[in-house]
């Protein structure tokens, strides 16, 4: 008796029935993903839209305090230590503009230019690749776009 439950059928899945849950799987993951990657594009660029918005802050009070933005060579860490290259800022905000200076989304540094064109700054990131140029996640990004159209 005992020799006949030991040798009883074992009963598995079959091929059959792994596949119909692997393609089930597969569908759920073609329609998820998509939809998940999108959330964490849309992430980025409200990062990227926030620290512009700290930073124009920072330079404004700045420009209040000193007459001028930094210039291009001073850059956005005149917000953070102050600038001894010329033109030396005369009423340097004590303790600084910023606490430190935000990076990307990506964990690259935030461009910046003054003069620029025909603005009197720029503020901008090269997107993830970190080279100037591209498209989608890689595209330049600079303040003064309409970030909607990279959302």
């Amino acid at each position: 008796m005992t020799h006949t439950i030991a040798h009883a059928r074992q009963r598995g899945f079959s091929l059959i029935e792994i596949l119909v849950v692997l393609v089930i799987i597969g569908l759920l993951v073609s329609i998820v993903a998509p939809n998940v990657m999108d959330r964490a594009d849309s992430a980025r660029i409200q990062k990227v839209e926030a620290d512009f918005n700290s930073i124009q802050t920072a330079l404004k009070l700045y420009r209040l305090d000193n007459y001028m933005y930094p210039n291009s060579q001073q850059g956005l860490e005149a917000l953070v230590s102050r600038p001894t290259s010329e033109p030396v800022p005369r009423n340097w905000r004590r303790g600084g503009y910023l606490d430190s200076l935000p990076r990307d989304p990506w964990g690259n540094p935030y461009g910046y230019e003054s003069p620029a064109g025909d603005r009197e700054y720029d503020i901008y990131t090269l997107g993830a690749d970190g080279t100037p140029g591209g498209d989608g996640q890689n595209a330049d990004i600079s303040v003064w776009d309409d970030l909607e159209q990279f959302e």
